[in-house]
């Protein structure tokens, strides 16, 4: 199976939310016909899932050994050796990485060593997760103010606990055990460049992004909130332009050209700016020119006339004639999972967010698409932001549970790769090195509104088409529509959120 294709998701027939979209359908049924056709698309979607930002990236590191080597490279080559406290992790199975295979346990001189363990044969007794949370709040509490003899007694008597194969918190506890050891040892931005680096799996490996874009609705929420506002904004246009922030495989705007192929009256001319990071070598573009090529060739399938323009550039480079605006088109703009990368006024002078935006602004756009991770992990001082990554993560791997068992090698896939380098890079480092940075909607909706920009509500008719996506996964999902945003959480913590913007 190509590594670009994500397995079906379970179809949900339109009778069973037609009622609740007959009023809008009424008042507008071409725009009502044409969300059908989007969400059809994407509940029916068997093309890419290479998804972007901070729950994964565009580059897919699914590859067996990843994450347990680079740890071992980085935190080995910068030890200090000065370091010569005992340190223990466990956090890769069997078939992860060296240490898992030999199984040994070193005297600590920077290297995150690992302890072989088998899946559980039955479940685990009750009260582990309350003393794993404990000792990482005074592991973090220690490490913030400076104990390290603390910190290092902590982090032993926590690798008793934590287990890849355990319970939320225990699962959550292993990788954030190894941030924390990053962090004495100042290896995090090695471990997070370097996994952020790694060559894409092969074509017959199903990734763990792909996994994680199947058991969870993330990011077909995201998806499906973002597209709907497009097209509500794109309904009576002939000529329409979409410049897309971290592109990746281009996976969004499938759904997207499907609907619009659908539309009554014919489709707009659709041109796509795609924005990736360039590739090393001649080519810088070579990347992001094959997502162009596979979206030219679905648009030519489908008959909606269509151009690809790719920029080749991070988000903080990009410059507005970069972008090749065009006169008589128009534009969206769509940033899904990426604003939070961007360095802002806490890190640089230029502060790239906030510039960004304006620039944004003065393009004209018809709408502009948010979709960001709702936690606060951006200004915080070490200690808070610790706890607020620690509660916010919990919800993540509590959620998991519903659909990938414990002992399984696709759930350890999913959490190792889409998961604990960025817990790694929000705990262990600072400056420019943390590029981790999330702000809760009410920092970015200040944002925006400075920018010049203004609310630009969903519809009813895509709320209720989301509500029908959550109907197809666990019940402790929670939908929640406040301030204009869109909030996605699990039980009572709210973890994404999307919104519009004009």
């Amino acid at each position: 199976m190509d590594a670009n294709i994500v397995m079906a998701v379970r179809y949900i027939p339109e009778e069973q939310y037609a009622q609740s979209q007959s009023n809008y359908a009424q008042r507008n049924p071409e725009m009502a016909h044409m969300l059908q056709v989007l969400e059809s698309a994407l509940l029916d979607d068997d093309d890419g899932a290479d998804l972007p930002g901070s729950l994964g990236n565009g580059h897919d590191p699914a590859s067996e050994g990843n994450w347990a080597d680079t740890i071992e490279e980085f935190m080995a080559a910068d030890a200090s050796p000065a370091d010569s406290s005992t340190v223990t992790s466990a956090t890769t199975p069997p078939e992860y990485g060296k240490q898992c295979r030999n199984g040994s346990t070193n005297n600590y001189t920077g290297a995150v060593t690992a302890r072989v363990e088998e899946p559980p044969p039955q479940k685990l007794v009750v009260g582990t997760r309350s003393r794993s949370e404990q000792l990482l709040v005074a592991c973090a509490e220690a490490l913030s103010n400076n104990d390290m003899p603390l910190a290092n007694v902590l982090i032993a008597q926590l690798n008793q606990v934590v287990s890849i194969y355990g319970d939320p918190m225990q699962r959550l506890a292993a990788y954030m055990v190894e941030g924390l050891v990053a962090r004495v040892a100042a290896s995090g931005k090695g471990i997070y460049r370097s996994l952020k680096c790694k060559d894409p799996p092969t074509r017959d490996l199903l990734s763990a992004m792909q996994i994680l874009y199947e058991v969870c609705p993330y990011f077909k929420f995201g998806y499906m909130a973002a597209n709907g506002s497009i097209a509500e904004a794109f309904q009576n246009e002939s000529r329409v332009h979409i410049i897309d922030f971290q592109i990746a495989q281009g996976t969004q705007w499938t759904t997207l050209i499907q609907a619009l192929a659908a539309r009554p009256g014919g489709p707009p001319h659709l041109r796509i700016t795609g924005i990736d990071d360039p590739m090393p070598g001649p080519n810088s573009n070579a990347g992001v020119e094959m997502v162009g090529k596979r979206l030219a060739k679905l648009a030519e399938a489908v008959g909606v006339p269509f151009d690809f323009h790719p920029v080749a550039k991070k988000g903080p480079e990009v410059e507005a004639w970069m972008l090749e605006r065009q006169p008589g088109e128009a534009l969206a703009v769509n940033f899904a999972l990426h604003l939070h990368h961007m360095p802002d006024e806490s890190v640089c002078t230029s502060n790239p967010r906030d510039r960004i935006l304006h620039m944004v602004k003065a393009l004209n756009p018809k709408v502009v698409t948010l979709v960001e991770q709702e936690s606060n992990t951006n200004t915080a001082p070490f200690f808070p932001r610790f706890l607020e990554a620690m509660n916010y993560y919990a919800a993540i791997f509590e959620s998991l549970d519903i659909t990938l068992a414990r002992e399984s090698k696709e759930r350890v896939n999913v959490e190792q790769q889409c998961l604990a380098r960025d817990i790694v890079n929000i705990i262990a480092c600072e400056g420019i090195d943390r590029v981790e940075r999330h702000e809760m909607m009410g920092k970015w909706r200040a944002r925006l509104t400075m920018a010049g920009f203004r609310p630009y509500p969903l519809s009813q008719t895509v709320n209720n088409t989301i509500k029908t996506l959550l109907e197809s996964y666990s019940d402790k999902y929670r939908l929640k529509d406040e301030g204009g945003a869109l909030y996605l959480g699990w039980k009572n913590r709210s973890l994404i959120v999307s919104s519009a913007w004009q």
